[in-house]
């Protein structure tokens, strides 16, 4: 038990790293669950001074039962190498040129996704998601309210949005998606007629970077009709907290090796999670309506980056 509480709670270190995320792993099922995504703490607010392993219920069988599952999952993702990419044979994996990331046909399709607002910084914003008619499509609406909380300290305010869960391999692993198969983002979704941010977010191995992601444009029509939508990834530029970045580069779309997952020493910045965003600064009610999200090779994009690239410390 000592040990336990040791490990949870000492600094990083560089020897034993793998040790310490699998042990974190094996509690898993025993810890309460920390924030999907963000560490924000209102201005004023009193910090968390409770560890988490103070919460714990630890049980010898759960933890068994926990392992079992787990090297069951291991197990499974070293076949899936083996076969191919994806658990594809290579010759599927070559031919394919549509897949379908996320259709919404059940509760279960949405549980894969969370949503949030500026209600996290003492906004107004409402969302919320349901399945729509029929259970064919992913229901987003709420209500949009740009009133900046008076906390002294927050500027703006106004945006929703919904992201998907970041996957998960054994172990707790991070797991990334491959596109590298494809070239463009296909959606199939019915607006009304207000903007959306779609946002890739991308998982990088240094800690300043964890704010940046690639952010491109969907402008819905309105209506009562369905539309599609091909966003290439040549599009999507990067940005880091709102700010559009100087040094821009394409969209990481292979994911580390399999060997690099499984110890995450990786220094790539492979796709993690797939979002929308809206914060057109009108207040007032909004609805988007997505039917399924997916991948298209369009051989006829041959555009590999949209925005021009440049060299540091180039010599004169």
């Amino acid at each position: 038990m000592a040990l336990a509480v040791m490990l949870l709670n000492g600094a990083s270190f560089h020897g034993g790293c793998c040790r310490h995320k699998v042990l974190l792993s094996l509690l898993g099922p025993l810890l309460g669950n920390s924030k999907l995504y963000s560490s924000y703490r209102r201005p004023g607010a009193e910090p968390e001074k409770k560890p988490s392993w103070q919460n714990a219920d630890f049980s010898f069988k759960k933890s068994i039962d926990h392992l079992k599952t787990q090297l069951s999952l291991l197990k499974k993702e070293t076949q899936d190498y083996l076969k191919g990419p994806g658990g594809h044979s290579v010759s599927q994996h070559l031919l394919e040129q549509t897949r379908v990331l996320w259709q919404f046909r059940s509760q279960e399709d949405l549980n894969k996704w969370v949503v949030s607002s500026d209600a996290e910084i003492g906004g107004k914003s409402k969302v919320y998601i349901k399945l729509g008619r029929n259970n064919q499509a992913a229901l987003l609406y709420g209500t949009l309210n740009t009133e900046v909380p008076r906390d002294g300290e927050t500027q703006y305010s106004g945006y929703c949005s919904m992201r998907s869960r970041p996957a998960v391999g054994s172990f707790k692993r991070k797991k990334y998606y491959d596109w590298s198969n494809f070239n463009s983002l296909y959606l199939r979704v019915r607006g009304d007629g207000r903007p959306w941010m779609v946002n890739i977010y991308t998982d990088p191995y240094f800690s300043h970077q964890k704010d940046d992601l690639y952010t491109y444009f969907m402008f819905t029509r309105g209506g009562p009709y369905w539309e599609e939508i091909q966003i290439p990834f040549s599009k999507f530029f990067l940005s880091s907290r709102g700010r559009v970045q100087d040094n821009q580069h394409p969209v990481w779309l292979d994911k580390a090796s399999f060997l690099e997952a499984l110890f995450e020493i990786s220094f790539e910045k492979a796709v993690r999670t797939l979002g929308f965003t809206i914060g057109d600064k009108v207040d007032g009610p909004f609805q988007l309506e997505i039917d399924f999200i997916g991948l298209l090779n369009d051989r006829a994009h041959r555009e590999e980056f949209a925005y021009e690239t440049y060299d540091k410390n180039t010599p004169v």
